[in-house]
């Protein structure tokens, strides 16, 4: 039997942590774990212990290396790679290279994490044959939750590969001697019918309705996974009804401030469907409980609060997309996903048609919190999304980002998505589309649209869902839009679609070196 994975597990129930990371690594145990995942000695009769198994999946499904969204986000024209990390810098490009360690990494992480789902579900169920009524429906409504995290990760590993395993267990022989691999669209399948599962049993709260898990997902979360999972297939009616469904609980709102959505201010707000979330729990020492957010920070500035410390300037603002945003006018959209330099400033001037005294107030290296970008080696722009003011940071903390929540998923993108599905041919009575954009566009500032066109929705997604988990890259392709990819020297074709899977995967399945994807 071939060797399909060198795995560690980590099982802590009263650290609420369940982890299962798959690496190559020679310092790793040398054979696959052989279903033996539970901690021995565990009372299964205790059914409250249910929800240690729940919360280590959502902790393993935050734990997010910091390279991983950047593999997921960069590529789009609304994005460049920046920095020293030359795999990702040619990725960026569409040149992909299999030993790129960012690609690897997301896929052995990802797959650990939905292992590990799988774990802590089969735990439950384990529990679950010694509980009463009230039990056994408490946890099926934790498996319905691990249902909905585990495909959050595979949508994203079928985003960034295409053709993916499908793990049906924590059994890992179920792959020693696999013959195929599922298509990007038997995974999107997979997972809108996976939502179909776990919708009834998921509670009909907002995430931030919940006291039990705050911004645990929710029914709710379910259809907008089901809705991105169907968007990707082109089944545009089954969006139409999912986002519809969202949209006529009444349950979610715009949170009013854009540029402090996504900063402190705006954690688990109303808006927000599901966001990875990270604390500092309030005080200015202990252990820090946070996204790496170093990657998108600029790698020079000065800060309002002295100390605080800065980025490495991976992840930059496409010139095309700050030129975009203020031919259209945009102001707080623009202020928000844009830290400027003053170099960026200057270069913006020297290649584009505006001048100095063209540009407004905001389109500045300083922000309206007081921190000034001073960096002028790595990226001409910071992202404004991943940027966190310093005066928001609890005092004592320094980190850069820290106590930001990362949002996966939130309603301005349901209201867009549903629109979109409506000029594709959809039907749906709870809103128009241009009721659904103008929405979106009245918390921006912008007039209202009437008679809204396809081509001013995709340009509406690119203006509000920019660097945001590459939405925009993933927009195009299914679009097929590949002049607007082919830009500042790059060229993309529809080969291009997918990231090459890395020489480790190829040689510990030696059947994913035979797809054309």
């Amino acid at each position: 039997m071939t060797q399909l994975y060198k795995i560690s597990i980590k099982f802590v129930v009263l650290a609420t942590s369940i982890g299962l990371t798959l690496t190559s690594c020679s310092d790793e145990l040398d054979q696959p774990e052989l279903n033996n995942n539970f901690a021995g000695g565990t009372d299964f009769s205790k059914t409250d212990d249910m929800i240690f198994s729940l919360i280590g999946t959502y902790q393993a499904v935050s734990d997010r290396g910091w390279e991983q969204p950047l593999v997921v986000s960069t590529r789009g024209d609304d994005v460049n790679a920046a920095g020293d990390q030359q795999g990702l810098k040619n990725q960026d490009r569409y040149v992909y290279d299999n030993s790129f360690f960012g690609s690897r990494t997301l896929w052995e992480t990802y797959y650990g994490d939905i292992i590990g789902a799988h774990t802590a579900m089969e735990q439950i169920e384990r529990y679950m044959e010694l509980a009463d009524d009230e039990g056994i429906a408490q946890g099926n409504r934790y498996i319905a939750e691990i249902k909905v995290l585990r495909s959050i990760l595979l949508f994203q590993l079928s985003q960034v590969y295409g053709a993916v395993f499908i793990p049906e267990s924590s059994d890992l022989n179920a792959f020693s001697d696999v013959t195929s691999v599922p298509t990007k669209e038997e995974v999107m399948q997979h997972i809108s019918d996976q939502m179909d599962e776990a919708i009834p049993l998921l509670p009909n709260l907002r995430p931030n309705e919940r006291t039990d898990l705050p911004g645990g997902v929710t029914r709710y979360t379910a259809l907008m996974v089901k809705a991105v999972a169907n968007q990707e297939l082109k089944n545009y009616q089954v969006v139409a009804d999912a986002a519809g469904q969202i949209i006529s609980s009444g349950k979610f709102s715009l949170y009013p401030d854009f540029y402090e959505l996504f900063k402190t201010p705006g954690k688990l707000s109303d808006e927000n469907l599901f966001e990875f979330q990270y604390s500092d729990f309030g005080s200015g020492q202990g252990d820090r409980v946070s996204h790496l957010y170093a990657p998108y920070g600029p790698n020079s500035w000065t800060p309002s609060v002295d100390g605080s410390s800065n980025g490495w300037g991976f992840f930059e603002p496409s010139m095309k997309f700050v030129e975009f945003m203020l031919n259209r006018g945009e102001t707080e959209r623009l202020e928000t996903s844009v830290f400027f330099t003053q170099k960026g400033i200057d270069s913006l001037v020297s290649v584009t048609s505006y001048t100095a005294a063209d540009l407004p107030a905001f389109v500045s290296p300083t922000t309206r919190d007081g921190d000034t970008n001073t960096s002028d080696v790595r990226a001409i722009f910071s992202s404004g999304k991943h940027y966190l003011p310093s005066n928001q940071l609890i005092t004592g903390r320094t980190e850069y980002g820290s106590n930001k929540n990362y949002i996966v998923f939130r309603y301005a993108e349901t209201l867009l998505m549903y629109a979109e599905a409506l000029l594709q041919g959809a039907s749906n009575s709870v809103m128009t589309a241009d009721e659904a954009v103008n929405i979106v566009r009245q918390r921006a500032g912008m007039d209202p649209l009437s008679g809204v066109t396809l081509d001013q929705v995709v340009d509406e997604k690119y203006a509000e869902l920019s660097m945001e988990w590459g939405k925009r890259f993933f927009d195009m392709v299914r679009l097929e839009r590949y002049d607007d990819l082919s830009y500042d020297g790059r060229t993309f074709t529809a080969d291009k679609k997918f990231v090459t899977y890395h020489q480790d995967q190829i040689d510990e399945f030696p059947i994913l070196g035979e797809i054309a994807n």
